[in-house]
């Protein structure tokens, strides 16, 4: 069977193919199942069948069989090339979307390379992630303090094909990353060396359930297993605190017993937190506590039979919802007393007692106990991937014991995954006791609230990070970069380790700090944010320089110093002043075009590597981008200007040459930059123009030409040896390490060049004056000779 469908310039395409392509998709067992997708990381993939080659037994084993509840799609995207790693920009990255009601997700990932020689078997590494592009670090560099990161996921390549299968994966965004390995520090030029081009394609199949079953609060729900599982889900909405999910009323074949697996939630990667709960008994209460669900969404909840086919088990799924009502600051509530109780919601910003209870039934989700105190953020947007959150009307928030402070963070736009989530607090230094500690946790979906009983801030399907003020740290910074697409919650708490009754009457100003930046600290000093986009999707990443490296660019193992900095500076732009010696000869010798070339050329070299270094020794007189493009053209156009000059052309031929090869490089390098035939091209056919011109002075006089030996001794053979190693180090000798003194040398060896290869003056023109005043005042160099100038 052919593919599905295929995208165009990285947009999916889904075809729902219902039968045999289902049974291809649920034929092989996974390779990284719920239960042990960790278990894959980091190991090496072998290239399983293509599900195209052969069809095999459904999900249940039963090839006659198939689930017609069930039905598959096919997503694709453009194929990439890939790049060694040196930093996040070398990541090719793609974006997809799982639909929702989704039991199996297979990637099928293919990798082409040309034929080339330089082609060989490489290991290719691929990353997977939820909710935001995967956090790598190939070169084993440092994170900047505070910075929470979590192993990534990752599969390897040896071959052209993979596959993996995840199943129940979450709904939404899911990443794809891969590279090959890390570059080498050579720097080669670009059309030189022969390259291979790697070209890597993943492909998402899906299989989607069409009947879900709708398990609704405290309304039992009748199953019965056969030889496919059952699919349901559950809506949880906001301010849930705990859901129960329980099995009631088991019989196999008629008889006691409850051979049922549950699989909740969904999977997700690297880090999955499905909840598998397996009833056998039938004695004992099959029964799941979830604390703090994610709140707003449905949840998943598959329930499949372990008594062997064709045996059927009935049983009744019931669900619990256990909900609290929030005190919003914003929103004062009013609820009504009881003869015992007394809460006056009107007169104090701060939430009234635990036991103090809303309008509607306890435990419903339109009743019960304050359990936190929510506290109201505006969210500013400031640029791409940059947003700012302030808790409305006040610049700190009141962290109690009674109940916990939560703040949301909307992170769920879908395009601010491709920052870092920056998180600052700081307590009043006289507020807090020294008997006492501020629990913080920041977690995604839904907030930590049972900070009475742990703190680890662990909800239902997410490990949350935590943080703690006392009196001994009143700051706390967490940094946690590419967050998850979804809503964050700021969870803030007064606990007293010692004794709950010292907390009672104590409060703390806690000052939040909440941001959302592309690139924290824009990289410092030895790096540059940069924007990445891969199709729509927005996201950025560090560019070191000066040996630094890291993903905020604060890896210093390999940083140059400052004086050495200052070195490479004076180095790269005072070797452009050997350029002084061919402007000073070409003046002497009448050569006022070239002269005026390699004036230009000098000039502008000079402040282009004096803006391109980083950190303190820089200095950028123009746009870097105006400087480098001067500095292309005037290297190009100096070796242009020299072979031509050796050619010895008439006047108007040479300067109509001069002029139109200025063109020609001043086209090709907007076209290509870096190409090495876009200079070597115009300089290879003035080296032709100067050869035919060279040998047909020799058939002319029937004399080698130059003629004198004493010209190729002392002169031309200096210059081309000095021009052939030049070559040779920018081509092949140049590396990241030794770049600052090698193209110093490239800079004195270019003009060295230039120098001795500039034919000589005409001996009947006098140095450093024109040969005829004209009556109008103005003066001009013309060369008489209708042949050739004197070579002595």
């Amino acid at each position: 069977m052919g593919r599905a469908g295929t995208g165009t310039g990285g947009a999916a395409v889904a075809v729902a193919v219902a039968g045999p392509l289902l049974l291809m998709l649920l034929a092989r067992p996974p390779l990284a199942a719920a239960g042990d997708i960790r278990k894959s990381a980091g190991e090496l993939v072998s290239p399983g069948p293509s599900p195209h080659q052969r069809q095999l037994p459904g999900p249940e084993g039963t090839a006659t069989c198939p689930d017609v509840r069930l039905v598959s799609e096919h997503f694709s995207q453009s194929p990439q090339k890939l790049s060694f790693y040196s930093w996040y920009g070398s990541a090719t990255l793609f974006h997809f979307r799982v639909p929702p009601d989704t039991v199996l997700l297979r990637w099928l990932l293919q990798v082409s390379r040309g034929s080339g020689p330089a082609c060989t078997n490489v290991e290719i590494t691929v990353y997977f992630r939820y909710g935001a592009p995967p956090v790598i670090n190939p070169l084993g560099t440092s994170f900047p303090a505070n910075t929470s990161v979590q192993s990534p996921f990752f599969i390897k390549m040896l071959q052209s094909n993979a596959s993996l299968n995840i199943s129940h994966p979450a709904p939404g965004d899911w990443f794809v990353a891969a590279h090959l390995p890390p570059s080498s520090q050579k720097i080669e030029v670009k059309g030189f060396v022969p390259t291979c081009a790697y070209v890597f394609q993943p492909d998402m199949l899906v299989v989607r359930a069409v009947e879900v079953f709708i398990l609704e609060p405290d309304v039992p729900l009748p199953q019965t297993l056969l030889d496919h599982p059952s699919y349901l889900k559950i809506f949880i909405p906001e301010y849930t605190q705990e859901l129960r999910l329980e099995l009631q009323g088991c019989a196999t074949n008629g008889s006691l017993g409850c051979p049922v697996r549950l699989t909740v939630g969904s999977a997700t990667l690297p880090r999955n937190f499905q909840k598998v709960l397996t009833c056998i008994s039938p004695t004992w209460a099959c029964r799941l506590l979830l604390p703090s669900p994610p709140w707003d969404r449905w949840l998943q909840v598959t329930a499949k039979s372990l008594a062997g086919p064709h045996v059927s088990v009935a049983f009744r799924a019931v669900a619990g919802l256990t909900a609290c009502r929030p005190w919003s600051l914003g929103f004062p509530h009013r609820p009504q007393s009881s003869p015992n109780q007394s809460c006056n919601a009107s007169a104090s910003p701060l939430p009234p007692s635990p036991g103090c209870h809303g309008l509607g039934r306890s435990g419903r989700a339109g009743g019960g106990p304050f359990c936190l105190t929510s506290y109201p953020v505006i969210r500013e947007d400031v640029d791409v991937v940059s947003v700012h959150f302030w808790p409305a009307d006040r610049v700190s928030v009141l962290v109690r014991s009674a109940t916990p402070s939560v703040m949301r963070l909307y992170l769920n736009t879908g395009m601010d995954s491709g920052g870092s989530l920056t998180v600052s607090l700081q307590a009043n230094k006289t507020a807090v006791a020294n008997s006492t500690l501020v629990a913080v946790c920041v977690n995604a979906a839904s907030p930590f609230l049972s900070f009475n009983t742990s703190l680890n801030c662990t909800t239902a399907f997410f490990q949350g990070y935590p943080l703690s003020l006392s009196a001994a740290a009143r700051k706390a910074d967490l940094i946690i970069p590419y967050p998850e697409t979804d809503n964050w919650y700021l969870s803030l708490q007064l606990v007293c380790p010692e004794g709950p009754e010292e907390c009672e009457q104590a409060s703390v100003l806690v000052e939040t700090t909440l941001s959302l930046v592309p690139c924290l600290n824009d990289c410092g000093p030895y790096g540059q944010c940069l924007l990445l986009r891969r199709h729509s999707y927005l996201y950025a990443g560090c560019s070191c320089k000066a040996g630094w490296r890291g993903w905020s660019c604060t890896d210093n193992s390999t940083a140059q110093t400052v004086a050495q900095q200052r070195v490479a500076t004076v180095l790269l732009t005072l070797s452009n002043l050997m350029f002084l010696a061919p402007i000073a000869i070409s003046v002497h010798r009448l050569l006022l075009v070239e002269a005026s070339v390699y004036a230009y050329t000098m000039f502008f070299s000079t402040f282009y590597h004096a803006c391109d270094q980083p950190g303190e020794a820089v200095l950028c007189i123009l746009g870097y981008d105006t400087l480098q493009y001067c500095d292309f053209l005037g290297s190009g156009v100096s070796i242009w200007v020299t072979i031509l000059c050796m050619a010895r052309l008439k006047a108007a031929q040479k300067h109509v040459l001069f002029l139109l090869g200025t063109l020609i490089f001043a086209m090709s390098l907007q076209l290509d930059r870096r190409g090495a035939w876009n200079m070597m091209g115009p300089c290879l056919f003035a080296f032709v123009v100067m050869v035919t011109m060279w040998v047909y002075r020799c058939g002319h006089r029937r004399h080698c030409y130059p003629t004198s030996w004493q010209r190729w001794v002392f002169y031309l053979l200096p210059g081309i040896s000095m021009a052939a190693v030049a070559i040779a180090i920018y081509t092949s000798m140049m590396t990241s390490d030794n770049y600052y003194y090698t193209h110093s040398i490239w800079h004195m060896l270019l003009a060295g060049s230039a120098a001795f290869l500039l034919p000589p003056r005409d001996e009947h023109t006098k140095p450093w004056a024109c040969s005829q005043k004209l009556t109008c005042h103005y003066q001009i160099c013309k060369n008489h000779r209708e042949d050739l100038y004197t070579v002595t």
